[in-house]
């Protein structure tokens, strides 16, 4: 397989880690329609821990089999696939080696009352299911993030020293953080910075708002003339505290929406430099032939066709 120089170019940003751990990137980097572009578009499957089975499959039953999943990504050409441990040993053998798998380490549920997540699973699972990449999510300003990011270095260290790669969900929430606050434009790029600062290799966080949260921030927003106008513009300066794009950042789908919505957020994505899209109830709760057909114009809009 010949590495283009898009993603050469990607892979000497990550300066510390050893040819495992960048053999692995150029997996994901390197799989499915987007393959060589430098951009993504990965399938995430942890919403049964998080929301409950009925809340995330019911309105497309066929998506309670985890076989399901790892077809719809195949067949849609997707970069990954990102899952929690059962999901993956559910269908490890019979798709072995078709798709680059992340298994995601962590995983909170709503029957829990605390802004927290459990382990769930190790990086020896990662080795032995065949991932390219562990996943694990952290909350900036949930009274437990400290400990979530102590234990994300930890895993980070161990994954790399095996040569596998590090996916972050940074997801800001807590007591201090109101609904509008989460996804304000500068707890967004404060979130990915962290992510970055902690050793990831590809952060995942949603799309930011033009809202500004925190009143220290409001002034040097204000001051430095800091450009949050469109999604593409706020998109940008979330790529940029990513150590000045140097770090692979791809944001979440979010909450269902009708497809008109979804794709002009994608090309705001796009044409803000994102990395790609990590999109998972807008696609596996909608029949397979219509999450195929959207995810296919998604790949045209980061393939600048659509």
């Amino acid at each position: 397989m010949r590495i283009p120089p898009r993603v050469k170019k990607i892979l000497d940003h990550y300066e510390s880690d050893n040819p495992g751990t960048k053999a692995n990137l150029a997996r994901i980097l390197m799989h499915g329609k987007l393959g060589g572009t430098g951009k993504l578009v990965i399938l995430p499957v942890d919403q049964g821990f998080e929301h409950g089975p009925a809340r995330s499959f019911a309105a497309n039953p066929a998506a309670y089999d985890p076989h399901y999943h790892f077809q719809l990504a195949i067949e849609a050409g997707l970069s990954a696939y990102a899952a929690p441990l059962g999901m993956i040993e559910a269908g490890a053998d019979s798709f072995a080696g078709a798709m680059p798998l992340i298994l995601k380490l962590n995983s909170s549920n709503s029957l829990a009352t605390e802004k927290d997540q459990a382990i769930t699973g190790s990086v020896a699972d990662a080795l032995r299911l065949g991932c390219a990449a562990i996943g694990f999510t952290i909350y900036p300003g949930s009274e437990y993030a400290l400990e979530q990011m102590e234990e994300l270095r930890e895993l980070i260290e161990e994954a790399k020293s095996v040569g596998l790669a590090a996916v972050v969900w940074s997801y800001p929430r807590g007591p201090a953080l109101d609904k509008v606050a989460e996804t304000a434009v500068d707890i967004c790029a404060y979130g990915a910075h962290m992510a970055a600062l902690l050793g990831a290799h590809i952060i995942k966080v949603k799309p930011p708002t033009a809202h500004v949260s925190l009143d220290a921030a409001k002034k040097t927003y204000a001051d430095q003339h800091i450009d949050i106008s469109t999604l593409a513009a706020r998109v940008a300066h979330v790529v940029q505290c990513c150590f000045q794009g140097k770090r692979i950042v791809v944001f979440s789908g979010g909450e269902a929406q009708d497809d008109a919505a979804l794709f002009e957020q994608v090309r705001g994505l796009r044409d803000g430099g994102a990395n790609g899209s990590i999109i998972g109830r807008n696609t596996f709760q909608r029949p397979k032939d219509k999450a195929l057909a959207m995810l296919a114009t998604i790949i045209e809009i980061y393939q600048g066709k659509a």
